[in-house]
Order: structure tokens, then C-alpha cells, then sequence
């Protein structure tokens, strides 16, 4: 990978309201990949920072070189730039899993919020589900409560859209642990709380 760098180059014209007049593209990546939720296409970072794919291409192999201490100067962190259904993400290192698990599972047990609640209660009854179809379904930006849930254990990634690409969620054994059920068939059934059973469930209340 390369150490070249130039890093300040210009952005879009100012009037497109999105980008200041000179960015970092290293920097401006980080800040993206700090809250993007799921893998982001070169294209796509491409658009966000105004810069050709290939200028990205190389921020991205700087950044990967940095995160992993191969840079000249740099040090080994704890999370790293992962390449991941075609885009990219960051990811915590595998060296850390076990201690990040432990710590949002049982050093930071805030209790969720409504919001977090009722997007847990869609992907488990309806997984494996992608963020879009949450969002959809809950009519709001679910972003950083899908965030939230993942920090917390209680869903995972389990797979990939064909079509789309799209990141598909689910519960983990966690969750049933935390709810005190065996399987996700002791979820109870939500027909009877609709005004029919038809959105998404079947007449016995299970999920399609």
C-alpha cells in the first residue's frame, strides 16, 4: 500500500452545501466511517468527499496502513478499516472482541430507550431484516439505534442482500437470555394486537 499522500485537495463548489472548501480526505473518511452503519462503496465515498475514486482508493489504503501500525510512525489500534460486501467500514479488531463484549454487556447496562426498544421488537420478528426495511416499517431514521443495538450484543449481522447489498440483521443469544426464553418461538405472538394479522404476520401471530 501506498505512503503517498495528499491529503488537502479541493472539494465540491460551495454551493453545493455539503463540503468546505478544502477537505482532508483521510480525515474526512474517518469522520464518515464513524457513523456509517454499514459497508460504504468507493463511489459512494467518492460523491460524499467530491474527490475521483481513485484519490479515495488511496486515502483508503493510507488509513488501513495507519489503523494496522504499518505506517511509518504509527501504532497498531484497536479497531481496524475492514473491506466488507464491497464497501467499507470500521470494525473492532478481533483481538478486542471479547473485551468490548464484555463491556457493553455488562459495564454499560443503560437501559434502552423506546426508540431502541421498538426497533429491537421489528428485527426480532421479522429477520433477518435490513436497516432500510426497519426504517421503513418504524417510518424513522434508525441508524444510530441500530448502532446502539450492536454495541449492546443484542443484534448481529447475519448475512448480506443478494440484490441490493444491504447489511441483514437479527437477534443474538443474547437477547433470549436477557428476555428469559429459549428460542425466538417464545416470542409472543402479535396478531392479536393488530388490527389484523395480515401486516407482515400470519393468523397464528408468527412471523412470515
Amino acid at each position: 500500500m501506498t505512503a503517498e499522500s495528499e491529503t488537502v485537495v479541493e472539494a465540491p463548489a460551495a454551493d453545493t452545501g455539503t463540503a468546505p472548501q478544502t477537505v482532508d480526505v483521510d480525515r474526512a473518511l474517518e469522520a464518515i466511517f464513524m457513523v456509517a452503519d454499514e459497508p460504504q462503496g468507493l463511489v459512494a465515498l467518492a460523491t460524499a468527499v467530491g474527490r475521483p475514486v481513485a484519490v479515495v482508493r488511496q486515502a483508503i489504503e493510507r488509513l488501513v496502513d495507519d489503523y494496522d501500525g504499518v505506517a511509518p510512525g504509527s501504532v497498531r489500534r484497536g479497531f481496524e478499516l475492514r473491506e466488507v460486501a464491497g464497501g467499507w467500514r470500521i470494525y473492532v479488531r478481533a483481538d478486542w472482541d471479547e473485551l468490548v463484549r464484555d463491556f457493553v454487556t455488562t459495564q454499560n447496562p443503560s437501559r434502552l430507550s423506546q426508540a431502541a426498544l421498538e426497533t429491537l421488537s421489528v428485527i426480532a420478528y421479522k429477520q433477518p431484516i435490513s436497516r432500510g426495511a426497519v426504517a421503513s416499517i418504524r417510518a424513522v431514521n434508525v441508524d444510530s439505534v441500530v448502532r446502539t443495538l450492536l454495541s449492546r450484543g443484542l443484534i448481529t449481522e447475519v448475512s448480506t442482500q443478494a440484490e441490493t447489498g444491504a447489511i441483514l440483521y437479527g437477534t443474538t443469544d443474547l437477547l433470549l437470555t436477557q428476555l428469559g426464553i429459549n428460542s425466538l418461538d417464545e416470542l409472543p405472538r402479535i396478531s392479536p394486537l393488530l388490527d389484523d394479522g395480515s401486516e407482515g404476520f400470519d393468523e397464528t401471530g408468527q412471523v412470515r
